[in-house]
């Protein structure tokens, strides 16, 4: 299994995966904000979601419902989102001259639909791979231990249709995520989210500094969070 190539981008594209509950918007922002108090200009976006389509079928997905979508519905509605996502927002930010940090891409789908929906892998690699039709140059892999993220959501009181799986099927979507990591050790690097939101926020500052150096204006400073 090969990454398909970057994006053809003088600014970079990065990615920020996990499970539930693990810090990802919260991190994406900061990261968004970090960057941009070094001069940088900045497009933080999401998936599923990015643009107007694409968080329609966002809200269709995540809604839940008395009737559960087959797993194949599951996928194309998100295979759908991100092809709009890349050409309406994500590729034109990177053309001008935008570092793009979203929430969730490709990984996700990896890790959610064939590890945790069991849809055949290969399947699902190849739709997704020509859906996106770009990779991201760093993704940031959140790993947190499942029961710890699913009682943050408990916390925030917002779960949603995937919060609300069982355990087996985010100990699957965690493997995935594991397994992604060790097949592309060059682009996914983990980061511990067990710690406190500002602890976090240090050791993304210190991938960045250390794999994206030659983007930067100067070496990333994490902000004061209290």
């Amino acid at each position: 299994m090969t990454d398909p190539g970057l994006p053809p981008a003088h600014t970079p594209f990065i990615t920020l995966e996990g499970v539930e509950g693990c810090g990802k918007s919260t991190q994406a922002r900061l990261l968004a904000d970090c960057l941009t108090a070094h001069r940088h200009t900045v497009d933080q976006t999401r998936e599923p979601g990015g643009t107007p389509l694409a968080e329609a079928i966002r809200n269709l997905v995540l809604s839940g419902g008395d009737d559960p979508m087959p797993p194949e519905s599951e996928l194309l509605l998100y295979l759908a989102a991100r092809r709009d996502h890349v050409v309406r927002r994500i590729q034109p930010a990177l053309a001008a001259g935008k570092w793009v940090i979203c929430d969730r891409f490709s990984d996700a789908t990896i890790a959610y639909q064939a590890f945790g929906r069991k849809l055949d892998r290969s399947w699902v690699e190849r739709l997704t791979g020509e859906a996106a039709g770009i990779v991201p140059h760093l993704t940031l892999w959140l790993d947190l231990p499942i029961k710890t993220g699913l009682q943050r959501v408990a916390e925030r009181g917002d779960a949603n249709r995937f919060d609300q799986e069982k355990i087996p099927f985010h100990e699957r979507v965690r493997a995935g995520y594991n397994h992604l990591a060790a097949h592309y050790p060059d682009r996914i690097v983990t980061v511990d989210a067990r710690g406190c939101v500002a602890q976090v926020h240090q050791q993304i500052v210190n991938v960045i500094n250390q794999h994206l150096s030659h983007y930067l204006n100067d070496p990333l400073s994490a902000l004061a969070i209290e």
